[in-house]
């Protein structure tokens, strides 16, 4: 697998379907284990990025997501397909290291965006604006 920016490669990944967590391994020997609501919530995807910033889309009732494939995008990154079908999301091995080493800073924000939009956690995704979007 290639490189990360920093050096580091990923060693190993392993999909914990019954956990819902991806683990993955770096050659720094960080371990980490992402939740699959975790990528979902902050999917590199343009569907919850948005095109800019101040377009993100505040991603809810994500907690159930399972990981359905886990597909390789060339030697640098993966695609998962989650179950709420959700697909266009492009992991880099620098983007999952650092979800996986900032997940205590993502979930503050996660729940600090929620409360500032009044939103519940497991609330269904609302409509999404003239796309597909709202999985």
């Amino acid at each position: 697998m290639a490189g990360l920016q920093s050096g580091i490669t990923p060693q190993s990944i392993t999909v914990h379907g019954r956990s819902r967590v991806l683990e993955v391994g770096f050659s720094d020997g960080a371990v980490y284990r992402i939740p699959f609501e975790l990528m979902r919530v902050y999917s590199p995807s343009a569907e919850v990025q948005g095109h800019g910033p101040g377009q993100e889309v505040l991603q809810t009732g994500k907690r159930e997501v399972e990981l359905l494939a886990l597909d390789p995008v060339g030697n640098y990154a993966v695609q998962p397909r989650f179950s709420d079908g959700h697909d266009s999301g492009i992991f880099s091995w620098d983007y999952l290291y650092f979800l996986g080493s900032q997940q205590e800073q993502l979930w503050a924000d996660y729940e600090r965006r929620l409360r500032e939009a009044g939103a519940d956690r497991d609330a269904p995704m609302a409509s999404a604006r003239g796309g597909s979007c709202g999985h």
